[in-house]
């Protein structure tokens, strides 16, 4: 079949023949319709993650998909052939940037019905990872102030939707010309970041998502209250985070020495900082799907790629100011 995959790390993506997918007891075997794209995808292909994802090139890329159920193994209930899904696949069951991939059934879902098959594949790693951040590690409540980095993007444009919909009053970072478009996700306080500083304009949050990197995290520290929390998912990762992963001595050490900065800053602000690696489930895309397809969360799709230019898309990606997410239609190109 057909696939995008990278042979070395550091070197381009190409498309190659790939194997089939094996499809096991509890897989479900999906076309792939639609994928988009992640700065995760290009991090891992440089490198980046190789001691937290040690992945064995060559790799089929792709953490998000729509598509259709093909076949289904032998224990797998809740699913069947022609089913409309979306999912992100678990780490190290990647690979969405192909025509076939076999999911675990744990991590897919039935796609919203009230959106369109590349709206839905824009959805699943933005969503779980705002999901995962309001909902689970922040319990945001109605009346709590959060601040959302980077609004206008595809982990921002999902989280002022939920933020904002779980009762919270909200303040976002964007350029001036997508102020207009951040408040109407939702957002109630705009912060221009080319001419005001975040830091010095607010005061008091009970919750910073950020996506920026630990320089940001820093700054964000001191916007909020004490007892409050900032949750970065760009890094710096944690100790905590590292044990829970399961990653050896050695590397903890190193994660240790990544976040001491920020973790000491925020001891001594009385804050705290959490680092979030979004996991699959399933059972989150689900109530996902139905703040969709109630008119509470509206996917946002900035562009959309035909299956041949996945590469160069994916290269593209890190200097595009794209709003939303970037898709890949797989669609057209299934042989």
């Amino acid at each position: 079949m057909r696939a995008f995959v990278f042979d070395k790390y550091a070197q381009p993506l190409h498309e190659a023949d790939a194997p089939e997918p094996v499809v096991g007891d509890q897989d479900v075997l999906v076309r792939v319709d639609a994928a988009s794209l992640n700065h995760l995808d290009a991090r891992i292909r440089e490198g980046e993650f190789k001691a937290i994802l040690p992945y064995k090139p060559p790799v089929i890329l792709g953490h998000d998909l729509a598509g259709t159920v093909i076949r289904t193994g032998k224990s797998v209930t809740g699913f069947r052939s022609g089913d409309r899904v979306y999912a992100r696949p678990r780490d190290f069951r990647i690979g969405t940037f192909a025509e076939r991939i076999a999911v675990d059934q744990a991590d897919l879902a039935l796609a919203p019905t009230s959106i369109s098959t590349v709206e839905a594949a824009s959805l699943p790693l933005v969503a779980l990872t705002a999901w995962q951040a309001l909902v689970d590690a922040a319990a945001v409540k109605p009346g709590q102030k959060v601040l959302i980095h980077a609004g206008s993007g595809g982990v921002g444009s999902i989280a002022i939707q939920i933020a904002k919909h779980l009762g919270a009053t909200v303040a976002t970072t964007a350029s001036a010309k997508n102020a207009d478009f951040v408040r109407e996700l939702g957002a109630d306080v705009v912060i221009d970041y080319a001419t005001q500083d975040f830091a010095a304009e607010l005061s008091g949050y009970d919750v910073v998502l950020d996506s920026r990197g630990p320089d940001s995290v820093l700054k964000s520290l001191s916007v909020v209250r004490p007892g409050g929390t900032v949750i970065g998912i760009s890094g710096p990762p944690t100790p905590a985070f590292a044990k829970a992963a399961g990653l050896n001595p050695v590397v903890r050490l190193v994660v240790g020495a990544l976040s001491r900065k920020v973790r000491s800053a925020a001891k001594k602000l009385g804050v705290n900082y959490e680092f979030l690696w979004v996991h699959a489930s399933g059972d989150q895309l689900r109530q996902i799907a139905e703040l969709v397809d109630a008119g509470v969360i509206r996917p946002v799709v900035g562009a959309t790629f035909p299956f041949d230019e996945t590469a160069a898309a994916l290269a593209s990606l890190g200097s595009s100011s794209i709003r939303g997410k970037a898709v890949v239609d797989v669609s057209g190109a299934q042989g």
